[in-house]
């Protein structure tokens, strides 16, 4: 009877763990990622579920403003992130554009946080002059970057010890606009207080799978 009920508890948490990240790696990958000399992360599209409490005294705009943060927030941990490995000689043959040449390449061709949607990752690929693309959703009841607290404003009490998060990040290819890689994965708990902290989380077992940042 012990025994059945240690399987049957493994099996439980075993499955809420698998049940909380998802991964699809292009069979291709890292043949195609071999090739690739920069690539380019955009601001991820968030959405931002706050309490009743904490909506009371916001506007729509400013919720709209705060989104618009934490997406280019994570954007740019992403790109402190990739980096760190890079400084470290984890990413020795790719380069990673800048954001602010990210945001200026794509203002020129009138592009933005509201209306990137409209466009393919091959398209923004294209524009930005890159061989693949990062980008992705977001999603957090917990707003973390300093522009999102810029909106807010300083609120005692507001970010409290637990916070949720859910990423979706893809990598496509600029060639064709494959998708070469997708991860998805929902943290739960006390996940730090900055963007950084949020993404070194995410991507800590995810960049053994990464093609530009596992071992070989």
């Amino acid at each position: 009877m012990r025994t059945t009920l240690l399987l049957i508890s493994l099996f439980i948490i075993t499955s809420t763990a698998f049940g909380q990240t998802n991964l699809y790696e292009n069979p291709e990958f890292d043949a195609i990622a071999a090739e690739h000399k920069i690539i380019a992360i955009v601001p991820f599209k968030t959405q931002v579920s706050l309490r009743p409490k904490q909506m009371k005294d916001m506007t729509p705009e400013q919720l709209e403003r705060m989104e618009r943060a934490e997406g280019e927030g994570i954007q740019t941990a992403m790109y402190s992130w990739f980096l760190k490995r890079k400084k470290r000689g984890d990413m020795k043959t790719v380069e990673v554009q800048d954001p602010n040449t990210t945001t200026a390449l794509l203002s020129r061709n009138n592009i933005d946080y509201d209306n990137i949607r409209d466009y393919t990752p091959q398209e923004l690929a294209n524009i930005l002059g890159v061989d693949a693309i990062i980008s992705g959703d977001y999603e957090t009841n917990k707003p973390m970057s300093e522009g999102a607290s810029a909106v807010l404003g300083i609120l005692v009490g507001f970010w409290g010890s637990t916070n949720s998060a859910v990423i979706n990040m893809s990598v496509h290819n600029a060639a064709d606009g494959v998708l070469l890689w997708n991860y998805n994965k929902k943290v739960r708990g006390s996940i730090g207080s900055t963007p950084e902290d949020l993404i070194n989380i995410l991507m800590r077992k995810a960049s053994r799978r990464l093609a530009y940042t596992k071992k070989k």
